[in-house]
């Protein structure tokens, strides 16, 4: 059964699943589709092409679709993309996509959104991440699976941050994040490998090793760094975690590596 309090305002030709709940003063546009088992606490606000997944709970104040901030975006209509089991919590903010970069925002499933946390326009963001509060993305950026990035932290726009990577709070990231890293600090830098989220994800400690000193070696080694790292390229074969790492560096765009802090040969 649908439950929609007789306060909320649902525009025609928007779809809602089985079993969903419409709380109080929420405004649900014309283009929306909601799936079942959700749960709308009260003043929520859904609006442009967005889909929102099976089983997902939105509390008061989110704002979800809501037009991109880029003075590229000219009123189309564009999309919001969330998948099942997130939670997003109070004055969550996630824009559509622009025209310019593919129309389309993602959000992955089981995301959970701690308040005031915000998702700008065109992300990629992947499964399973943790927002904590005010955790705030720019336009464009590539988000992994299992990632945490911490209060007050912000991710500037076209940043990729891996899989499985662990940013601190307060922290402005500026530069790509690898697979598997720990980035702290004001300006972030890489103080090493999560090895903590890996543990949860049953790395074994004969593979933390391995990474370890692969890590060591590409990060912490002597020469310039182009060349450290034409010299670990062989051990892609070791583990698939370096081989996705290397492969991460390989397809880099717009921002250059997040690197240690210490590291002053990063030709």
């Amino acid at each position: 059964m649908i439950r929609i309090d007789p306060t909320a305002r649902i525009e025609e030709g928007a779809v809602i699943g089985e079993g969903t709940s419409i709380g109080p003063y929420c405004m649900i546009g014309p283009d929306v589709v909601i799936g079942p088992d959700c749960r709308l606490v009260g003043h929520v606000h859904v609006t442009a092409r967005t889909t929102i997944g099976a089983g997902c709970t939105v509390y008061p104040f989110a704002s979800l679709g809501t037009p991109p901030q880029s003075l590229s975006y000219r009123g189309e209509l564009t999309e919001l993309q969330i998948g099942d089991g997130c939670i997003i919590r109070e004055s969550v903010t996630m824009n559509a996509g622009t025209v310019a970069g593919g129309g389309i925002t993602r959000v992955g499933d089981r995301g959970y959104f701690m308040n005031c946390s915000h998702v700008g326009h065109d992300c990629q963001v992947g499964n399973d991440v943790i927002f904590a509060t005010s955790a705030t993305l720019g336009g464009h950026c590539e988000i992994g699976d299992f990632v945490f990035i911490g209060g007050l932290s912000a991710v500037h726009q076209h940043t990729r941050v891996g899989p499985q990577v662990m940013v601190g709070g307060v922290c402005g990231v500026r530069g790509d994040v690898i697979p598997f890293g720990l980035v702290n600090g004001q300006y972030a830098t890489l103080e090493g490998l999560n090895i903590i989220g890996m543990k949860r994800r049953k790395f074994t400690r004969e593979r933390l090793a391995l990474l370890r000193a692969f890590y060591r070696k590409l990060f912490h080694g002597t020469g310039m760094f182009a060349d450290r790292l034409n010299d670990v390229q062989h051990l892609a074969a070791a583990d698939p975690a370096i081989a996705e790492i290397l492969a991460f560096i390989r397809n880099g765009k717009h921002r250059a590596l997040c690197l240690p802090a210490n590291d002053g040969n990063t030709s």
